[in-house]
């Protein structure tokens, strides 16, 4: 199967390979403890039938950038699961879309995080609440390098799958 990818490289490495953020041509541009910042350029493989940014491509930004910012709170020894996500739509969001996300409130297990999707003349054009649940570890699957928030190499020891542990 071919992938499209529509980007050279992200200007800072995601954490984790996710070949469905990369075939989207989606940038992380911003990433520390509990602040992520994505973007996008669209083209016509994102947009609906009115040329403006498909309801699907909003989503997945918002829920990528919240889903970085809880990763950041976990101590990145695994992952997380979008447990749930609500998003509200107030523009067309169009040409390039940047999207910030912060956490509000964490646990030792859930994140609660809120995102904003903004056009390249800054318009709000989105924003979501999300859940998120940390997972404890997740199978390290070869060619798969993991990085700290600062871009550095992940150096911890590679994570178990969380039914593999007793």
């Amino acid at each position: 199967m071919s992938r499209t990818i529509r980007h050279k490289a992200s200007p800072i490495p995601f954490p984790v390979r996710v070949p469905f953020v990369e075939s989207l041509g989606i940038e992380l541009h911003g990433y520390s403890a509990g602040h992520a910042e994505l973007r996008v350029d669209l083209d016509d493989a994102h947009l609906n039938a009115w040329e403006v940014a498909h309801g699907g491509v909003v989503m997945t930004l918002l829920d990528v950038a919240m889903a970085m910012v809880a990763r950041s709170m976990t101590g990145h020894a695994g992952g997380v699961a979008t447990i749930e996500m609500k998003t509200s739509f107030f523009r067309p969001a169009e040409h390039q879309l940047r999207a910030v996300a912060k956490v509000l409130h964490h646990t030792s297990t859930l994140v609660f995080c809120e995102g904003s999707l903004f056009d390249d003349e800054g318009k709000l054009c989105a924003s979501a609440t999300g859940t998120f649940k940390a997972l404890r570890g997740l199978p390290k699957r070869s060619g798969v390098a993991r990085v700290t928030p600062d871009g550095s190499p992940d150096e911890s020891p590679t994570p178990t799958h969380p039914e593999s542990t007793p």
